[in-house]
């Protein structure tokens, strides 16, 4: 005989209650408590503590530590029976001596258990717990009857990425140039990178502030859509709320009393207006989002978003999405981020997206005896752009050979070139500031850290212009604005055009003719067209 839906419902519930009970997805005290308060709340059953009447304090009992109850076997001793209530002090003092032998054993046996669940905890920490997969799930099961709810996991290289960014010590602020604004798969795999570093604070005992993640959005539509995606998370004890003008600010200030939510979803100017009105704290945000950047400053709200930065007391992880069309971004991005480490992270492969914000200048070079003071020349140019900085450039050459050939060759006027032992780096130092040039060649320049490095010179390119795309996205990766300087000379004639493809791509100025030429500015009334087959210089007007 066939089970009927009632009896394949029990069993599933019943395997999913099994599930949620293993210590595995067990989640934190803080969390499981907010879900048994949300099922006695729906099924009538309430605490003492929890009733909409609380009892008032008595001299017997101050603190109100038995909410009005009486003890069990009568009432309080009173001065009538002065001996009884000796002896029960007498026996309450008798185990509480008797418990006070065993207590330091209790608590040695208890250190252990938590050093011991520390350990495992830390070697769990260096990837995603299974916490965040169930958040993951549950905003794709809620979707699923709107879109499918698929392709959440199909971006997971990319969510691995964000999560080993915001779970480091300190964490790293992210870039994404992918597009304008975040999608619903990126969206999903923040939020839920964001309750999973809730659940591991909790685990381990410390005081998560709220909101932890406060998610600024330009427009109402986009705040109503990411509280759509938050709001599965509901049920496993994380509150989101979401502040836009399409709400009346007294009943947003109502709402906000009631609860202390995680996550905060708001339009610049309504957060601004709730904090000028005290009734919202962010100075202990943990996580920062801003969602369209070129959409914020579009509506000219870029200082809205300084005040807001500068109201967070803290040091939040800080996460951006914006369009790598407009450099503009740029310059409030640094002013955002504050000059600290930040990844890059993009899921289009396309060179406009993952150079973005990268200014290339292309430097002619008539022949090869030229290079070493054309080196020089721009070796110089770093230096007084970087005035009274310490700047670090890596050199790229074609071989080790030139590498050195250069590197013994550089005796910049009113400088000190100092070399180390090995010959791949040296320093020169002056008055103006301090360059630090770390020297590679096209084999070894896989081994080459390109996070140490703000500004990479390359002196000879390379046979492929893939292999020039590599460099350019390496010296993007980890930097907000950066440069590349590249050297290019006769013997190039042939990267011409892939290379100035490369160059208009990305916004560069450019032009292709029919003869291989690049168009660069040289002031604001002057430009140039430089043949690179002749290496003849004519001057035109901008026009």
């Amino acid at each position: 005989m066939a089970k009927g839906d009632d009896a394949l419902a029990r069993k599933r519930n019943k395997v999913r209650r099994k599930r949620m009970r293993s210590s595995e997805n067990a989640v934190s005290a803080r969390v499981a408590g907010i879900i048994a308060s949300k099922r006695r709340r729906k099924s009538g059953k309430r605490r003492a503590c929890e009733g909409m009447c609380f009892s008032l304090p008595t001299p017997e009992d101050p603190f109100n530590d038995r909410h009005g109850k009486k003890r069990k076997g009568g009432d309080e001793p009173t001065g009538d029976a002065p001996a009884a209530g000796r002896d029960e002090s007498k026996k309450k003092k008798k185990k509480k001596d008797s418990s006070a032998k065993k207590q330091p054993a209790r608590e040695a046996a208890a250190a252990a258990a938590n050093a011991k669940s520390r350990e495992k905890d830390g070697a769990e920490y260096d990837r995603p717990s299974k916490f965040l997969v169930v958040c993951l799930n549950a905003i794709r099961d809620a979707a699923a009857s709107e879109d499918g709810g698929g392709g959440i996991h199909d971006t997971g290289s990319w969510g691995v990425e964000l999560w080993n960014c915001c779970s480091a010590a300190p964490p790293t602020h992210v870039l994404d140039t992918s597009g304008e604004c975040a999608t619903r798969e990126k969206t999903a795999w923040l939020v839920s990178t964001a309750c999973d570093i809730v659940a591991r604070k909790e685990k381990l005992g410390v005081v998560v502030s709220c909101p932890f993640l406060l998610y600024l959005v330009p427009s109402q539509e986009k705040a109503v859509q990411v509280r759509s995606i938050c709001k599965p998370l509901k049920s496993l004890g994380i509150h989101s709320v979401s502040l836009h003008p399409g709400a009346s600010i007294e009943h947003q200030m109502s709402g906000l009393k009631s609860c202390e939510p995680e996550f905060l979803i708001s339009t610049p100017e309504r957060l601004l207006e709730l904090m000028a009105l005290k009734a919202i704290d962010i100075s202990g945000v943990s996580m920062l989002v801003i969602d369209g950047l070129k959409c914020f400053m579009d509506l000219n709200v870029g200082d809205k978003l300084c005040s807001i930065r500068d109201a967070i007391l803290s040091n939040p992880q800080i996460t951006i999405f914006s369009d790598p069309s407009d450099r503009r971004v740029a310059v409030l991005a640094t002013k955002l981020v504050g000059g600290k480490k930040i990844r890059r992270l993009c899921t289009n492969d396309s060179v406009t997206s993952r150079s973005a914000f990268v200014t290339q200048k292309i430097h002619i070079c008539p022949s090869k005896d030229q290079k070493a003071p054309k080196v020089k020349e721009i070796l110089e140019q770093i230096l007084n752009d970087h005035a009274r900085k310490t700047a670090k450039v890596l050199l790229v050459t074609a071989s080790d050979h030139e590498a050195q050939h250069l590197s013994s060759s550089l005796k910049l006027q009113n400088c000190t070139v100092t070399n180390d032992s090995h010959g791949n780096s040296f320093t020169i130092c002056s008055s103006v500031g301090l360059i630090n040039v770390l020297v590679k060649d096209w084999e070894n320049i896989t081994t080459a850290n390109f996070e140490d490095f703000d500004t990479v010179l390359v002196a000879d390119l390379p046979p492929s212009i893939d292999e020039y795309i590599e460099i350019l996205a390496g010296a993007s990766c980890h930097v907000l604005v950066g440069e590349v300087h590249c050297i290019f000379s006769s013997a190039d004639a042939l990267l011409a055009k892939p290379l100035s493809e490369v160059l208009t791509s990305c916004g560069q100025l450019m032009i292709v003719r029919d003869r291989p030429a690049l168009l660069f500015s040289r002031g604001a009334k002057e430009q140039a067209v430089i043949d690179l087959r002749s290496l003849k210089c004519v001057n035109m007007s901008k026009n």
